[in-house]
């Protein structure tokens, strides 16, 4: 077995790396509300999980995405437990990024030299805001549906693109299964991407810079 260690370590630097992450220093000012960061991770990673199981049921078609639904609740195994983590890990998630945007600015960690880590913060924010217009939908009950008419008709309002833009979001010119299937593959593919794409450069950005000091 040490054999083995050896010709990767060789190669690769395992220990190298290992000691970079372990022996990392952490300023005495740091507290609990540093670690508001990583329970929003944390929560992104328990929606990935809960949100990929419901994949294996649910149906992304208007006449079977509600029924779906209630299928996953009441007949599949540990159905409704799954479906509530992801929900309440949602709401969890967005409370936690809401309260990290609140600690950065409050302790001046947006400044230089960490503006373009603050810059993939909000747009993770932006990103995590972008799951729940498109996971409320995905039921496609009356609430969901209602919903997501209101969120893509809001930007008729622009003068020139705005009708070429709903019908962009829609998929066509009024609500259906168009819109139900972009906003799946957007939820499900698209934003999931994109945000592990962005929380890896946020995290790389503050491994490269470190936690900013206090006020």
């Amino acid at each position: 077995m040490g054999k083995v260690y050896d010709w990767f370590e060789e190669r690769l630097e395992i220990q190298a790396i290992a000691d970079d992450f372990s022996s990392k220093y952490v300023p005495p000012h740091v507290n609990i509300f540093y670690c508001l960061g990583g329970i929003t991770l944390t929560c992104f990673l328990v929606q990935v999980a809960t949100g990929f199981a419901m994949t294996f049921y649910y149906r992304p078609t208007v006449v079977e995405a509600f029924s779906s639904v209630q299928y996953i609740m009441t007949e599949v195994n540990f159905g409704w437990l799954i479906r509530s983590v992801h929900r309440w890990s949602a709401s969890m998630m967005v409370l936690m990024m809401i309260l990290h945007i609140f600690r950065v600015y409050l302790t001046g960690g947006f400044k230089k030299p960490r503006e373009l880590t603050w810059v993939t913060g909000v747009i993770l924010a932006v990103l995590t805001v972008s799951f729940g217009v498109t996971g409320y939908s995905l039921p496609w009950d009356q609430i969901g549906y209602w919903a997501v008419k209101i969120v893509t008709g809001v930007p008729e309002a622009i003068p020139v693109i705005g009708s070429p833009l709903v019908e962009l979001l829609r998929g066509s010119v009024s609500v259906g299964q168009s819109t139900l299937t972009r906003f799946y593959s957007l939820h499900t593919f698209v934003l999931p991407l994109l945000t592990a794409i962005f929380m890896l450069m946020h995290f790389l950005m503050i491994r490269k810079q470190g936690i900013s000091g206090p006020l």
